[in-house]
């Protein structure tokens, strides 16, 4: 999906860890979301359709997509939405 962000409305996520760390900001889009990480807001933009939107929110609340942070600072998905 080709999104137009110039002018989007960032909002800090309400599970955001509050002391500076693991933090992310939420916009609405006219046909989904996007999420980036709020301490580099000019890095990658996630953009998600609606449907897609929800599949990825249930996938977190149903532990799917929890990662463990591995040797050399790369992250790894545990599981997948589908």
């Amino acid at each position: 999906m080709d999104v137009d962000l110039d002018g989007a409305t960032w909002r800090k996520s309400t599970y955001s860890n509050g002391s500076g760390g693991e933090c992310v900001e939420v916009t609405d889009l006219a046909r989904g979301q996007a999420v980036r990480d709020s301490k580099h807001p000019e890095g990658p933009v996630l953009v998600f359709t609606k449907g897609g939107w929800q599949a990825f929110v249930q996938g977190i609340q149903a532990g799917e997509l929890c990662a463990e942070l591995e040797p050399g600072g790369r992250r790894e998905p545990s599981g997948t939405i589908g």
